[in-house]
This record gives structure tokens, sequence and C-alpha cells, in this order.
């Protein structure tokens, strides 16, 4: 039997259906913004599942999947306190995200330690697994739309912009200066925070780069040695195994 994987982030949630061999071919996303008790009964409508794994960054749509998914099967909240297959190198490892930890179970199962997952998403996520194989913490910063949204909403002339991918940092208009700035910039951020994290984990890490932004920010960056879109998702099956 299948069980139903959650990945419920600030700006989109994947749901997806995994067994013990593999994630499954049912999909679906649909925006955090729009998720309710009608939307999901509508979605899951028909399909088959045992059990329940979920990870969330929303509190308040956390709260309405566990009060719904409660009443029809086993249900399980990835914590800290879930068999996670590998300790901490902190001390309040209660306060890392969901989607981190999930992460981390399929970055040390799949690519093995020491490695670094990064999740490209509204925040873009570091976390960092040490050469003994445990989550060693990370870095949090802002991702490349919450940065260009920063730049139209505090300033009074500056428009909203999309980032595309420049070659030039020298724009000719206030868009392609905008565009230079918040995408080289970016990448200039996430290669940076690579480079000392890597200095401090020792070894040679393993970079994993996930999320909905992850195939356009890892652009221009060969310290990237994958993208894998699914990591959180095949993190959350693997628990699953574990849980049920």
């Amino acid at each position: 039997m299948a069980w139903l994987l959650i990945d419920n982030s600030n700006s989109r949630t994947k749901l997806q259906l995994g067994d013990s061999d593999c994630l499954q071919d049912w999909r679906t996303v649909i925006p955090t913004g729009e998720m309710e008790e009608a939307t999901i009964a509508r979605l899951i409508k028909g399909i088959k599942f045992s059990g329940v794994v979920v990870a969330s960054v929303v509190p308040e749509k956390e709260l309405m999947l566990s009060g719904f998914f409660s009443e029809i099967c086993p249900y399980h909240q990835v914590s800290s306190l879930s068999p996670l297959g590998y300790g901490f190198d902190l001390a309040s490892p209660e306060q890392i995200g969901h989607d981190r930890l999930s992460n981390i179970v399929a970055l040390k199962c799949h690519y093995g330690a020491p490695g670094i997952a990064i999740d490209f998403g509204t925040a873009v996520t570091f976390s960092a697994l040490s050469t003994a194989g445990n989550f060693a913490g990370g870095a949090i910063a802002p991702g490349m739309q919450c940065m260009s949204n920063y730049l139209s909403s505090e300033t009074a002339q500056l428009p909203a912009i999309e980032p595309e991918i420049t070659l030039s940092a020298i724009g000719k208009t206030t868009v392609q200066a905008m565009q230079a700035g918040v995408v080289i910039g970016h990448r200039g951020m996430v290669r940076e925070i690579l480079r000392q994290l890597t200095s401090e984990i020792g070894g040679v890490p393993t970079v994993i780069a996930t999320g909905g932004g992850a195939e356009f920010a890892a652009h221009g960056l060969p310290e990237i040695n994958k993208i894998d879109p699914s990591l959180t998702l095949e993190g959350l099956r693997l628990l699953a195994e574990r849980v049920f």
C-alpha cells in the first residue's frame, strides 16, 4: 500500500504517493494559500493510501492537515523526534524546519556524508550533513524572488521585476540593472555560503540542490553537484518506511 507524502512549504504544497520501493507517478502541486480541507478532499478523491507523512513550515496549514487526515488514517508530522537516521550537532534540533530534516534524510541515504542540501524556495536553506553523518546546522537566506520583491516594495522608483538569467553585470536599463543585481548577487551569496560551509564541515561534501527555484538558481554554480527536485518528498518516503 502507498503512503501520501506532503511537503507543505510557504509558496507551494506538493503531494505525492510513495511506497517502499520509490516515489509513485501520482503527484500534484497547489499554491499553499489555496490549500483548504475541501481542496484536499477533491485532490485525493479516489487515491488509495495507508498513511500520511507531512513536512510543514506553515503551522496553520499543518494544523488543518492534521485535523483532516487524522480522521482518515495514521498521520505523522516530521519533527526532530522522528526516526530520521541521524543525530544532531546542535543544541535545539526542535527549531529546525521540518523540510530541512526531510532533506537530510534523503541526502544521507542517497548521497552519503558529508553533504549539503540547498533548498531554493521563498527562503534559501542550506543544511549541512557532517562527516560523522549528523545534522550539523546550516544557513538561511532570502530567496531570489524575495530579494526582487523587496527592492520594488521598499523603494519609490524601482519596478517589480522577474529575475532572468543575465550574462552581464552592466545593466543598460533599470530593469536590467535590477536583474543583474538580484541574479548575480544571489549567485554570489550562494557561492560564499557554500565556500564557508564546506571549509567548516571538512572533507568534500556532495552538494544537492532542490526546491522550486533550484533549476534557475543553480545556473552558473558548478559547486552544485546535482539538482534533485524530489529530495524532500524522497526524505518523506524514507521516513514513512520507518514510521508505518
